[in-house]
């Protein structure tokens, strides 16, 4: 076993840390969902819901992205007091 000092891990996120990542996120899902309905009335709907399927699938990596980097930001390595 190796002797050192233990640490104890802290996350100080907080919802004002990612509400500007939601609010982006709730943009793209209803803009997406705005240009489906704009197209529904197109001769050809299949359009309109591969254009809200494709806008939603390639968003989400960069949210995705978004969120973990900003929850490993947010995590912190404190070493422990030893009495």
């Amino acid at each position: 076993m190796i002797n050192g000092t233990p640490f104890t891990v802290r996350c100080n996120l907080t919802f004002g840390d990612i509400y500007g990542q939601v609010l982006a996120w709730m943009a793209v899902v209803f803009v997406s969902l705005a240009a489906g309905l704009g197209l529904m009335g197109s001769s050809r709907p299949v359009f309109a819901l591969v254009g809200v399927g494709l806008i939603l699938v390639l968003s989400l990596p960069f949210l995705l992205f978004a969120f973990v980097t900003t929850l490993l930001n947010h995590i912190q390595l404190e070493p422990e007091q030893i009495e």
